[in-house]
């Protein structure tokens, strides 16, 4: 394996170990949502998101907004990817959510390297120290009704109110720090 690929190890929903809020609002990760082999999809940046369990399924939860080219991908497909990559990557993640794949092809632009998933069609990325694929379970969009703490009504201000997604994590592979115990 060369520097920029970290060696994956499959990891059981049971024994993967985030830091929710440290991995996606300090460290963020890469959505992914289409086709890899038909070369329809599109990867952005999110530091918003959960993981969990519900309906006795491990999950995680993204939310994206309509004007991102990467909605109407999670829209059309039935899976979508998260992943989590060392800190050097940082410049390539800020590449990832500031451009647009409408315009080309940021992947490239930002040196990152999109592969075939395991389970899903989305793709994911060599350089990532942490995989996470997904089947889409549920898609919901947020109202502002819905909204109680003045908080969250206050990141609306253009009323672009998010999608939420959940998605059944059906692989995950990762470095031994997302390894419990």
């Amino acid at each position: 394996m060369s520097e920029t690929t970290p060696q994956l190890q499959p990891i059981a929903p049971n024994k993967l170990a985030l830091r929710p809020h440290h991995d996606l609002n300090d460290r963020w990760m890469l959505l992914a949502a289409g086709d890899y082999a038909a070369g329809e999809w599109n990867a952005m940046t999110i530091s918003w998101g959960a993981f969990g369990t519900i309906w006795g399924l491990p999950y995680a939860q993204v939310n994206v907004r309509p004007q991102r080219y990467t909605f109407e991908f999670m829209e059309a497909h039935e899976s979508f990817t998260l992943c989590a990559f060392p800190a050097r990557f940082r410049t390539a993640l800020e590449i990832m959510g500031s451009r647009s794949g409408r315009q080309g092809d940021k992947a490239a632009a930002a040196g990152l390297t999109p592969l075939a998933a395991k389970a899903v069609a989305a793709p994911v990325f060599a350089e990532a120290e942490l995989v996470l694929e997904c089947r889409k379970l549920y898609s919901q969009p947020m109202t502002l009704d819905g909204m109680l703490d003045a908080r969250a009504r206050n990141c609306y201000k253009q009323s672009d109110l998010h999608t939420i997604y959940y998605g059944e994590i059906v692989e995950a592979r990762g470095v031994a720090a997302y390894v419990a115990g």
